[in-house]
Order: structure tokens, then sequence, then C-alpha cells
């Protein structure tokens, strides 16, 4: 079952009254989403906002009642909404939203409103498109002008399962079949009471594609009609979102997860055959060198275990990125669990958002205490100017680039623009819960003994090419972050699609086993690099951890630039500085995320190793 429909629980008796609530328009062309009646439908005598949660808001949802009003299975056809006049404005601003493709949805006891549609290669297959078009352009027969059509009536398919012990029913699916019809009747127009000619259940005649449509010019009039049909359906209650959410392509995620798994089996070998045989004969060897010529003569790895601990260069930089990298993990895998575990089901809109907002404002306790530890390992002794540096930085960057999107968005008179009220929420959580949360934790993290480490560093840094120090590192951006990238590359297709193309997306098991497969491949490509790099004798392995994995945001970023061009029809400008700045964000937060993983990795490894030899 649902958890976010728990309080949908009670059946419906035959005859209770239901209620359509209205949504955004949405449009895959523009991104920009639009409340219902920002467009001149039927409004109710009163227009009532539903309460709305911090998600929904973030996500643009705008719901709202509306006048579409039936009973609990029984039957309706021809319902008269109203008789709308269209005026120069109206029907330009209709005209602009059928160019731009746009949808209307609805929602009924919670579930969105859906248009089925048969797919052409698999038979009896079905795939649920997210509401309905707001019309069509077309050409009369025998003429050559384009013109556009308003989807004015709606034929509504309500499915309920039926209690076998009583005459009580739950409503499990809500579709509907949208038309465009140019309705006639006799006489003037009295009142929503009228009889049509073309649409007449007294007549038993129903509207049918071979309808005229209904063409959007100025003074024309519109009438808004819709039926409503009730279908008994098998599927029940507890499990009426597995319909919407049923995966026609597994296959392929399946085909994702062999394919991170043959990338991790490979670096598993590779870790193993350092860690059980190469690493093994190094320690011995070093470990039985017993003269001082012998000892003199050391090579690889061991040669620089006098500057392998020394501090880098920007150290408390390195500082803040691995704190803010601790508390993005953290997230990240208690909202993955939560997701696995059937917590946060689609039917509970904006839930997702707005437990990642929430959880990353707690995990700051973590955030501080990870940066403070670091820090004081580096004998630093301002811990309050680190902390300062990691309660703000990356939540400053990603509030400055999110401010100006939303500033676009605010110009387009869009409904996704965040209020203000809004705005100074997120605000008020970064200053009065995250900010004092990783003060505390520095706090704690500072106050604890410093970690030891195993060997001294030396007065005088060895010195390393400058070129070969360069050759390095480009080598490891290179080809580290490859192979994170293509653990997730194919993950990444369905989540994009499910935010740019508003698809449904809740096969959270999958993502969580790919989620942990990336770990595992970012703790072990850093790993196997940095090895490589010691034996060289470069030392300077901080920083190259930390790139070596985190350069995989490079190639998603990469990945997100192919997709624009070869999946999205957007055109317009300002949705396309959107949807670069949301990749942006994605992008820099996963390089966050896995230059983390992948630098903690190579900090236990590089202790481990240093600390099995005998140092004299």
């Amino acid at each position: 079952m649902a958890c976010g429909d728990a309080s949908k629980l009670s059946a419906l008796v035959l005859g209770a009254e239901l209620r359509v609530k209205v949504n955004k328009l949405t449009s895959t062309k523009t991104q920009l989403p639009y409340s219902y009646y920002s467009l001149q439908y039927c409004p109710p005598e009163h227009i009532v906002d539903s309460a709305e949660n911090l998600g929904e808001v973030l996500r643009g949802d705008r719901i709202e009642n509306s006048p579409y009003v039936f009973q609990m299975r029984e039957p309706l056809q021809c319902k008269i909404l109203c008789r709308m006049t269209l005026n120069t404005k109206t029907a330009k601003e209709f005209k602009e939203k059928i160019d731009d493709d746009y949808r209307v949805n609805m929602i009924l006891d919670n579930l969105p409103l859906v248009v089925p549609i048969g797919r052409s290669d698999q038979e009896n297959a079905v795939v649920y498109q997210h509401g309905f078009h707001v019309g069509l352009k077309g050409q009369y027969a025998g003429s050559e002008d384009l013109k556009h059509f308003i989807h004015n009536h709606l034929t509504f398919t309500v499915k309920y399962h039926k209690d076998s012990q009583s005459d009580l029913a739950r409503i499990v699916g809500f579709e509907v079949k949208p038309f465009s019809v140019e309705h006639q009747f006799d006489g003037e127009w009295k009142n929503e009471n009228m009889r049509l000619t073309t649409c007449d259940p007294h007549a038993r005649r129903a509207v049918t594609s071979s309808e005229s449509p209904q063409v959007i010019e100025d003074k024309k009039d519109v009438i808004f009609t819709y039926d409503v049909a009730f279908e008994e359906s098998d599927v029940k209650w507890a499990s009426r979102w597995d319909t919407y959410l049923l995966m026609a392509d597994d296959q392929i995620h399946w085909f994702s997860i062999v394919n991170s798994l043959m990338i991790v089996l490979f670096l598993s070998g590779m870790v193993a055959m350092i860690m059980l045989r190469t690493l093994y004969r190094d320690i011995s060897k070093y470990n039985q060198l017993e003269t001082q010529e012998e000892a003199q003569e050391e090579t690889g790895w061991k040669l620089v275990h006098g500057d392998v601990f020394r501090p880098p260069t920007n150290s408390d930089l390195l500082c803040v990125y691995v704190g803010t990298g601790v508390q993005f993990f953290g997230m990240i895998l208690v909202t993955m669990i939560f997701a696995a575990l059937g917590f946060l089901s689609p039917s509970n809109r904006g839930g997702l958002m707005t437990a990642m907002l929430f959880l990353w404002v707690f995990m700051g306790l973590f955030s501080g205490y990870a940066s403070a530890r670091l820090y004081k390992m580096f004998k630093g002794t301002e811990w309050k100017k680190i902390t300062l540096k990691t309660a703000f930085m990356f939540p400053a960057i990603i509030f400055s680039i999110f401010f100006v999107l939303n500033a676009l968005i605010w110009g387009e008179k869009s409904s996704g623009a965040v209020p203000f009220g809004t705005m100074f929420a997120l605000v008020l959580l970064w200053f009065g819960i995250s900010v004092p949360l990783v003060f505390t934790g520095s706090y704690i993290g500072f106050n604890k003994p410093a970690i030891e480490d195993s060997v001294k560093t030396n007065k005088i840094p060895r010195q390393i090419p400058e070129q070969a120090w360069y050759m390095n590192l480009v080598f490891s951006i290179l080809i580290g972050g490859v192979l994170p990238f293509g653990v997730v590359f194919i993950e990444l297709f369905f989540i994009l699609a499910s935010i740019w193309l508003h698809q449904f997306y809740y096969i959270f098991g999958f993502l969580f086993a790919v989620f942990i497969i990336l770990i595992v491949t970012c703790a072990e490509i850093t790993i196997v690099f940095c090895y490589f790099h010691l034996c060289n004798e470069d030392y300077h392995w901080w920083w190259r951890s930390y790139l070596t994995s985190g350069s995989s945001a490079l190639y998603l970023f990469l990945y997100a630039a192919f997709y624009f061009f070869t999946k999205l029809d957007i055109t317009k400008p300002v949705s396309g500085v959107l949807y670069f700045g949301y990749m942006l964000i994605a992008s820099y937060a996963f390089f966050v995320l896995t230059g983390t993983i992948g630098f903690c990795a190579c900090f236990w490894f590089t202790r481990l190793i240093y600390s099995t030899v005998k140092i004299d």
C-alpha cells in the first residue's frame, strides 16, 4: 500500500460526491508550469488552493478545486460546465499553450489523471501519459490554413474496486479521453441546463472523434462539457499505483545493474591484486630491510613516507568539501533507504523533495564533525573559521544559482516560481537549523583527540617534477571519472526522463543498488590510482583522490548536454538556461558526493598501508 494514500483508505458508498482537483499546466518543451486558471477555463464559484507541502511548492504544483463534480458509480453524459466567449487575449493564450504542447493535470482521490496510450511494439501494452493536451493543431478539409482546436469535451473513466462483502467501492484509476467538438444547440443560450444537438444523453448521442472540432478564434463561443463512466476493476486499492508505475522496460534496468557489476568486479580484481599480492610483497620486503645501505636504497611508495601525510595546498578548502560531501552522502543514503522501503510513495506529491531537504538540513551535524576532524589533523586552530565555510560555501553557491533561475521563472509569470514566503522558509531552515547543527558537529569533532598519523612528515618536502604532477592529475581526471559515470549513466537516462519529460519514476530498488555500486566503484578506482601514483613516488594524493572520482561529474554534465540536444525539444532560451542551470547544480552536487567517497576511501587506504611498515 502506498504510504501517502493512508488518508484515503475509507471506501465510498454509491452516490458519494467526488470532486476533481486541478493542478498545473506542464510542457516538456518549455519546462515552465502554469496554474490551471491562467487559461480561461470554467472556474468554480470560489477557487480554493489546497494545502501544499514544501516539496510541492518547489515542484511548481498549484492544486485547486474545479467545477468537475459527480457522484460515485453514477454515470454522466454530456454534462455542461459553462459557456465561454474568447477574446483576442484569451484566444492567443490558448494558441500559445497548444503550440508549446501544454498538458492539463487533474487529480481525483489523490490519483493523477492519465491518458492511456497503446504501445505499438507490444500487444495489449499500455503506457500512461500525465494529463491531456490543451488542444491540437490541424486543417479543415480542402484548406491549407493551420488552425488551433481546443479540447473542450472530456470523457472521464473512473475505475473502482468493489468490496466483495458490501456495496462499498474504492477508486483505483482515473483516465480521460479528450475531444474537440464545436457544440451546437437550438434556439438561444439560456443556462448550463440547455440541451445540445451535438451531445445529448436523451437522444443517446455521444461525442466522437468524427465531430467538427472547436476552433480557437476571437469572439468564438466555447462550450465545455464532460462525460463520466465508471468501470469495475480487479485492481485492489492497495495496488492501484502499480498500474501507473509498471515498468515495461525493466530489462534495461537489469542490464544497467549487470553493466555496473561488471565494472565493480573488474575494479575489485585490481584492488584484490594490489592488496593481496603487490602490497603484501612490498610490506614484507620493506620490513625485512636490515642494513642501513638497504634502507637507503628503498624505492616505491615507502620512499615518500615522510611526505605522504603533509597537509596539501588549500587544505581548508579540502576540509570544507569533505564535510559537505559527508552531509550530502548522509542525505542520499537515508533518502534511498526510505524510498526503497516504500516510505516515499509518488502518491505523496513533493514528499521526496521535502524529505531530501530536511535530511540535508539535519545532516549538517555530520558535515561540521567531518570537516573539523580533518582540519584538526592538519594542525588547524581556527575551527570557527572552517565551520563558517562549511556551513555557507556550498549552500550559498547552490542558493545563488537557484535564486537567478527562480528570477527567470518569475519573469515568465510561471507557477514554478518559488514564492517569497517559501524562499524565506528555505533561508530559515538554512540559518536556523543547518548552521547551528554544523557548529555543533564542528565543536564536537574539534574537541576530540586528533587523529595521529603512523609516520611523521619531513621538515623539507620532497621535490616532484611539476610536469609529472600535472600529468598524473590530468590522467586521473580523464580516466578516473569514466568508470563511476559508467555505473550510473543508464539509470541516469530514466532519471532525466522522469524530471524533464514528466514520466513516472519509482524504481528506487534499482536506484539503491546502483548507488551502492557507485560507492564501491568510486572507492576502488581512487585506491588503484592512489597506489600507482605513490609507487611513482608522487605523494600529492589529497586533492587528486578527491578529483579522481569527483571528475565523473564532468561526464554527467556532458551527458546532460547530449540529452538536451538529442531527447528534448526545448527551443525557448529561458527554458534552455533553466535546464543547464539545474543540471549544473546536479553535477556540482554529484562532484561533491563522488569526490568525498573517493577521498575517504583513499584516506583509509593510505593510513592502512603506512601503518603496516616499520619506519625508522
